[in-house]
């Protein structure tokens, strides 16, 4: 009897940690629940906790390069240094490297601002009591979104109506052919966003749907097991973020090659 109800116990606690798991990473509550208490805090209704969380993150981000980054220094330090060496990664390695001198010079603020905006939300999911609103995938559509803006819009602008739709129609193939080819690479435009957005928002559902899960194990089975999950957690976290630079680098480098690509299709 001792051992069904240890058992039907297990089954409950198990049942409220994955209760928590969808609440916390898959769906946006409207709610904010207070740690260690029974009460909770509503959050407005457009905003609910993720956009919570993107606000935030812009606060904090202008707070950085409006308040504490000295753009005039002579010589950058500290935090100012610091933030530079992204700024001039971004710049030559990532925006001249994929769109030219000229074009990549004039989009590395948006990059920047992608970048580190991507980075902040990512990381933002790391600390208790906050949540990754990039594991959203509204959050990632509408970051995919800015970039589906400046593959269509930015290279109307750039070729012209006219050089935007010849893009589309490789040279020297037979015209035949290009019945089949010419809308598969209009629709590619849309599956290359589209994969922006899935693979950012997958990535960080995952990360943090492991490390809840594993702690959960804690709660289900008690705390003959929490060294091993400790141990198993603190390496996932690890792991989390180098994700969370990953992503937002990947998120960028693919952005700036497939505007680059719209931008000069010739190459």
């Amino acid at each position: 009897m001792a051992a069904e109800e240890a058992g039907g116990d297990g089954a409950d606690r198990g049942a409220a940690v994955q209760e928590y798991v969808l609440d916390h990473v898959m769906e946006n509550p409207s709610t904010y629940h207070i740690p260690f208490t029974h009460e909770s805090i509503p959050i407005p209704e457009p905003f609910k906790l993720h956009g919570a969380m993107v606000i935030l993150c812009s606060v904090f981000l202008i707070i950085i390069f409006c308040v504490l980054y000295k753009k005039n220094a002579k010589v950058p330090t500290g935090l100012t240094n610091l933030l530079e060496v992204f700024v001039v990664f971004i710049r030559d390695e990532i925006c001249i490297q994929n769109m030219g001198e000229e074009d990549g010079r004039k989009l590395t603020p948006i990059f920047c601002t992608l970048f580190f905006f991507i980075l902040g939300m990512n990381l933002m999911g790391m600390i208790p009591l906050f949540s990754a609103a990039t594991g959203n995938i509204n959050v990632t559509g509408a970051l995919a979104c800015v970039t589906l803006f400046f593959m269509i819009f930015g290279a109307m602008y750039k070729n012209g109506i006219l050089g935007f739709f010849k893009a589309f129609v490789p040279a020297g193939v037979p015209w035949p052919v290009l019945f089949m080819v010419t809308p598969l690479e209009i629709l590619g435009v849309f599956i290359k966003c589209f994969a922006l957005m899935i693979r950012l928002f997958a990535n960080m559902l995952a990360g943090h749907t492991a490390l809840l899960s594993l702690l959960g194990l804690i709660v289900t089975f008690g705390y003959l097991v929490s060294v091993p999950v400790m141990i198993l957690a603190l390496g996932i976290s690890l792991l989390e973020t180098f994700v969370a630079f990953l992503q937002a680098y990947v998120f960028i480098l693919l952005s700036s090659l497939f505007i680059g690509m719209m931008y000069h299709p010739s190459h």
